[in-house]
């Protein structure tokens, strides 16, 4: 897949996860999206975790020693909508195209 498609994806499914999970431990969390992504790097969710808090889209409370635990805010609600919206008008638009049909491959 497409790394920028990639990047695109696992950032709505973050926010979705910390929104519906949260405030979450990002080991926990990390655990829970390599279920769904097992070939994506550690290192990759990590990287998206930092800038999602970098970008104000979460907050983040540190618990006993340094543990960090991700809660979305209002910036972030704002953008896993617009990303949801988003996925769901291409979802439509490859389906009327007819891209979803095995027989097309």
């Amino acid at each position: 897949m497409n790394a920028q498609i990639k990047k695109g994806i696992l950032e709505m499914c973050i926010l979705y996860i910390i929104k519906e999970e949260g405030p979450i431990y990002g080991y926990d969390l990390l655990k829970i999206m390599k279920v769904y992504f097992p070939e994506v790097n550690d290192s990759t969710f990590y990287a998206i975790l930092r800038r999602l808090h970098k970008s104000n889209k979460t907050d983040i409370q540190y618990v006993g020693l340094q543990r960090k635990y991700y809660s979305i805010n209002q910036e972030g609600l704002e953008l896993l909508e617009k990303n949801i919206a988003d996925w769901k008008n291409m979802v439509h638009v490859t389906q009327e195209m007819g891209i979803e049909r095995e027989d097309n491959y």
